[in-house]
């Protein structure tokens, strides 16, 4: 089984992770009610997704 050699520095251990950045998730108008909502999800003010409601209850 491989062991290393000697541990890794904070240093190069910092260097490594600089590239572990968050993302902002992309926000959408919803077509229905022009709020802001996650992109492929349903709208959480009015319910609605790609222009369908997207439960029973609001059929209605």
């Amino acid at each position: 089984m491989a062991v290393p050699k000697k541990r890794t520095g904070s240093s190069a251990q910092g260097h490594r992770r600089s590239h572990w950045k968050a993302t902002v998730p992309t926000l959408v108008e919803c077509k229905n009610c022009n709020e802001k909502k996650l992109a492929h999800t349903v709208c959480s003010a009015c319910g609605y997704y790609a222009d369908k409601p997207a439960s029973k209850k609001l059929e209605e």
